[in-house]
């Protein structure tokens, strides 16, 4: 069975096939009104469940659009309704699931209710994010990186502020995809160490500088992510303002970056905080494409888990 649960734990081969039939599709889609359905339908007669413990705009949207396009249709579930590991076990609320739905998509807090789902289910799960990971967003990142400057092999990346879990799923790419990446962050905030050691393990270059100016020199692709969680109490709120501002992603720091080198955030984004306006809207960034391709990457995702 095809679970989609981290890019470190999927094959090579089968992601960058995800990759290129992300691209073919959205090719294929090129002129289409946005609510068209595809040519193909490999969804039809399929369902897909959809929970969200985790509340979501980008992600909701993107896989709801996803699957309608390719002919299938959605059952939306919050945390509310499921209430998973309260009033029933996960592995018995995968069982149970895998009796009327086809795929199963989580978006979660705990790693542990993404894997006990993804053993108990008999229907393919995708993790749509955890606080560990968040694989489906840099699928995304990669197809959008190769739209604009080709082959992201190779590359130099730098991860500015939080090593959090988006910036994890980047080191794992970067050891499936071959490119490389430097962090540039408070040492309190490093990335995880065990995604470091996956990167490093697979021949990537992992590098950490505190000095974000000499970070970015040289660099193909800049990434940040917000600062805050809309869950932060006010004091955490003011000291991660205060240990990240240095790593603010303005026009200067993307002066030192090179002409030819993107921007990338991945929504949504506290403006002038992490990132100016002037960055976010200006011409290294390619953050509404980076939105958009969230559609088309995990509708290839979709395809992968069911073989169709």
């Amino acid at each position: 069975m095809n679970h989609f649960l981290d890019i470190h734990t999927t094959d090579r081969a089968a992601l960058r096939a995800m990759i290129d039939q992300a691209g073919a599709m959205k090719r294929a889609r090129s002129g289409r009104s946005r609510g068209a359905c595809d040519d193909e339908q490999p969804l039809a007669g399929r369902m897909v469940a959809l929970i969200f413990e985790k509340p979501s705009t980008r992600t909701r949207v993107s896989f709801d659009v996803g699957v309608r396009q390719m002919g299938g249709q959605t059952m939306v579930l919050s945390g509310s309704d499921m209430q998973l590991g309260h009033g029933e076990t996960i592995a018995d609320t995968a069982r149970v699931l895998s009796r009327y739905v086809d795929l199963i998509m989580i978006r979660t807090y705990d790693e542990t209710v993404l894997s006990e789902m993804a053993e108990f289910a008999d229907v393919p799960v995708i993790n749509g994010l955890t606080d560990r990971t968040h694989p489906c967003q840099i699928m995304a990142d990669v197809m959008t990186f190769e739209e604009h400057r080709g082959p992201i092999a190779g590359r130099k990346v730098v991860w500015a502020g939080d090593g959090n879990n988006v910036c994890a799923s980047f080191l794992h790419a970067a050891g499936q995809f071959g490119f490389d990446l430097t962090f540039t962050g408070p040492a309190r905030l490093d990335p995880q160490a065990d995604a470091i050691g996956f990167a490093r393990g697979r021949g990537s270059k992992v590098i950490i500088e505190r000095d974000p100016e000499k970070a970015v020199a040289g660099a193909d692709l800049v990434v940040t992510d917000t600062w805050v969680s809309m869950h932060d109490a006010q004091s955490a709120r003011e000291r991660r303002h205060n240990m990240l501002r240095p790593y603010q992603v303005n026009e200067a720091l993307m002066a030192q970056a090179g002409p030819k080198a993107l921007f990338m955030h991945c929504l949504p984004a506290h403006r002038d905080e992490e990132a100016t306006s002037a960055v976010m809207d200006g011409p290294h960034s390619v953050v509404f494409d980076e939105a958009e391709n969230r559609l088309h990457a995990q509708k290839a995702i979709m395809r992968w888990c069911l073989g169709v």
